[in-house]
This record gives structure tokens, C-alpha cells and sequence, in this order.
């Protein structure tokens, strides 16, 4: 938590994560895939355009069309074909209604779409997060790598090693695993880049130097 609030002094609220409606939001969770937010963001305004932002039409387009639509994306046919198999899962389960969906209980929701094609635990737990507001926190290579740098989790820790170490330790709320974890993603892009780190100004070095001089470092076991 005081490494929580160091980053939200220096940055504040995120308001992460961007979109209208929590289709739009799940629909981002696989854009987002391998590529850049703002590169998402023009494959969006493309759906947006053409009004295809609804699960019922998701599901009725034609993949080469959708695919042409996520060009900026990245991987747009992989995508197309993630989307698809997305929206089937939701019309087999939820009969199409994206409100039964986000209802289920989050560790049935969770088995069920690690089960759908192209979608593994950072998807899946974004959408959990972001789209149907449950506490799970989301890991993503940011949150390993700055964990990893400052001695809190071990080089190649597992996807779920490093979850429950945030989980275990934090309240279990989704505002607080909302922002903490596009917290990471600001300081990540700004300091702690994966091969040039800039660490001086860095609200994480700021703070554990205090910390230190104070005698009051955290201490955690390595994941």
C-alpha cells in the first residue's frame, strides 16, 4: 500500500480503463493484445464507425470485414478469429447477454474464458477487472518487470505467483486494483522501461530511499 500510494501522489487517478461500455471495454482486452493503446484506440473508433459495438452484431459481422476493421490493431486476423470465438462464448453461456455474463460468479467467469481461443489470464482478468468491476488484479509484463527490479517477485515468476502476492496483500476491492495496476503501467512507460530504466525521478526509487533511510522497507517473500 505505501508503494501504492507513492505512485498515485506522483500521477494521480488513471481513470483506466478507457472506454464507453464494458462491451467496449472487453472488446479493448483482446485489442489491446501485443500492441499499443493507441493503436487500439483507432481500431475502436473503426467499430465505432461502424456501429458494430454490440454483441449481436460482434458476432453477425464477417471476419474479413472485422479484421479489416482492427487493421490497426495488430494481428488483425488472430484477433478477428479471438473476437469471434469471444462472442460465441458469450452467446453459447450467456445466451448472448452480456449482463448475465459480467454477473457470473468471477472464478466461473474466469474458467470459463481461459477456455475460449486466444484468451489467457492477463485477458481474462482484465475483462473480470475492468468490464464486470470484480477484484481480481490484473498482471501484465509492466507489473513483473518493476516487481522483478525492485527484489519482489523472481525472474520468471508465474502469472499466478504474482497475482496472489498483490491479492494477498491488498484489500480485496477493484478500485484499489483498478488503479494500482494502471499505476504500474504509467511508471512503467515512463521509468522502469524494459531496456533502458530511467530510474532517477522515479517515484518508486523516491520512495524507497525514504523508506530506507527511515528503516521502514517493506519486507516480502520472493514469489
Amino acid at each position: 500500500m505505501a508503494m501504492y500510494r507513492a505512485l498515485f501522489k506522483a500521477y494521480g487517478p488513471q481513470h483506466w480503463w478507457p472506454g464507453d461500455t464494458p462491451f467496449e471495454i472487453m472488446v479493448g482486452a483482446v485489442l489491446t493484445q501485443n500492441t499499443a493503446w493507441v493503436n487500439v484506440e483507432k481500431a475502436i473508433r473503426n467499430l465505432k464507425r461502424e456501429r458494430l459495438l454490440s454483441p449481436a452484431r460482434l458476432r453477425a459481422v464477417a471476419p474479413r470485414r472485422l479484421a479489416r476493421l482492427i487493421r490497426p490493431s495488430g494481428y488483425f486476423n488472430i484477433k478477428a478469429d479471438r473476437l469471434g470465438h469471444l462472442m460465441a462464448f458469450l452467446a453459447g453461456r450467456y445466451g448472448g447477454s452480456l449482463t448475465r455474463m459480467l454477473e457470473d460468479d468471477p472464478d466461473e467467469l474466469r474458467k470459463g474464458l481461459l477456455l475460449v481461443s486466444g484468451i489467457g489470464p492477463e485477458t481474462a482478468d482484465a475483462i473480470i477487472l475492468y468490464a464486470a468491476g470484480k477484484p481480481v488484479f490484473v498482471v501484465d509484463a509492466y507489473t513483473k518487470r518493476i516487481f522483478g527490479r525492485h527484489g519482489l517477485v523472481s525472474d520468471g515468476a508465474r502469472y499466478d505467483h504474482v497475482q496472489q502476492l498483490f491479492m494477498g496483500s491488498l484489500p480485496r476491492n477493484a478500485g484499489l486494483f483498478n488503479e494500482y495496476h494502471a499505476l504500474l503501467v504509467m511508471v512503467g512507460k515512463r521509468h522502469c522501461k524494459k531496456s533502458a530504466p530511467r530510474c532517477s525521478g522515479c517515484p518508486l526509487e523516491r520512495f524507497l530511499i525514504l523508506q530506507e533511510r527511515q528503516g521502514d522497507l517493506p519486507v516480502l517473500d520472493h514469489v
